[in-house]
């Protein structure tokens, strides 16, 4: 072969490498998401609203292609679907997850302990970003936690709850690995129902009370049709995180760009979700009261009560599994840190202040 036919030859390989190398670089990745929320629940908001930011910000390395809950399997199977690869992402409330491993509980709420904004900094300013990451690396799985709630409702029913006396016997949709043994504790029996049973339940007596969210999205639920009694505040979940399960392989995939802006797209949600679930919250509170839903508030000694059981289920939970105490070790003592600053700006601070937390040197000896 000439030198000239060599030269030609390897030119046109080059070209064909460059042509190669460019349709890679342009090619767009897909992803299949979906949630453990169907349209008929608010909740699905927060989702569409990360999916929407991602598709804005991602370019043209990855567009999310978002599907409902409910169509394309159970949102029970968005786990295994993620875990496995069968599907790249779902959206999803860590406490479902809590037969899995009970550190998922205390990363999606609490039974009186934190609220949103202490979600919020414990996440992005004490280290509980990564400590999603460990519990949800486990599975093979990267977690954006992106949605916060704040308070929850309460428990709604046709049977009034005035104190914690009254939840003596009671079948109480609830949910929560935690919540549902500081209710046992008060002589309450924990009911488990998907968000989308609840209203039949309630209305055809299956549970005596229920609870599933905020009122801005329990009234769009239809639970002031069939409520006639309130109890408030919701203690069993004093704020909610919500997030998307990326599965490792497809996160892998990513360029580090990527993975930084699916990261600011989750902070975005996150910060523009407490807005939206509070706007909610107060609009679904009047719209209660107003079809005649009567609210009744427990007792201050009442809360005092639960507050005591709550650190005892803290405790008794960290010593059956060391994860679970590794995650309630990070939060509370984040809570004790913060207090420094927190309790010098009462009043007017962002967060809770509480001067009765489960014990960190019990949760150490369990570690």
């Amino acid at each position: 072969m000439t030198s000239s036919k060599r030269i030609a030859l390897r030119a046109t390989a080059a070209g064909l490498a460059l042509a190669i190398g460019a349709g890679a670089a342009n090619a767009q990745e897909t992803w299949t998401m979906t949630t453990t929320w169907p349209d008929s629940i608010a909740l699905i908001e927060i989702d569409r609203k990360f999916v929407e930011t991602v598709n804005r910000i991602a370019g043209d390395e990855l567009e999310i292609e978002f599907r409902s809950g409910g169509t394309l399997m159970p949102g029970t199977e968005v786990f295994d679907a993620t875990e496995s690869g069968s599907i790249e992402a779902a959206g999803d409330w860590p406490g479902y997850w809590a037969g899995r491993s009970p550190a998922f509980s205390p990363l999606a709420t609490h039974t009186s302990l934190f609220n949103a904004v202490d979600y919020m900094n414990w996440i992005h300013g004490w280290g509980g970003w990564d400590v999603y990451q460990d519990v949800y690396g486990e599975f093979g799985m990267v977690y954006l936690p992106y949605g916060v709630t704040n308070n929850e409702s309460g428990f709604m029913g046709r049977t009034p709850i005035r104190s914690v006396d009254d939840l003596d016997g009671m079948r109480v949709r609830l949910a929560g690995r935690d919540q549902g043994r500081v209710l046992e504790e008060l002589g309450g029996n924990q009911v488990t129902l998907a968000g989308e049973e609840i209203y039949q339940a309630m209305e055809r007596g299956v549970v005596d009370g229920a609870e599933f969210s905020t009122p801005g999205v329990d009234y769009q639920a239809g639970f002031a049709e069939i409520a006639e009694y309130w109890a408030v505040p919701g203690w069993h979940q004093s704020a909610s995180v919500f997030g998307v399960m990326i599965n490792q392989d497809a996160w892998d995939a990513l360029s580090d760009e990527m993975q930084e802006r699916l990261k600011i797209a989750a902070e975005a949600t996150m910060a523009w979700s407490l807005a939206w679930s509070e706007s909610g919250s107060t609009e679904g509170t009047r719209n209660f009261l107003d079809a005649g839903v009567e609210m009744n508030r427990m007792p201050d000694e009442d809360l005092e009560r639960i507050q005591d059981i709550t650190n005892e289920v803290i405790v008794r939970g960290a010593c059956e599994d060391p994860m679970h105490a590794m995650v309630y070790h990070s939060q509370i003592s984040y809570m004790q840190d913060y207090a420094v600053w927190r309790d010098a700006t009462a009043p007017f601070n962002m967060s809770r202040v509480i001067d009765n937390l489960p014990s960190l040197e019990e949760i150490e000896a369990c570690m």
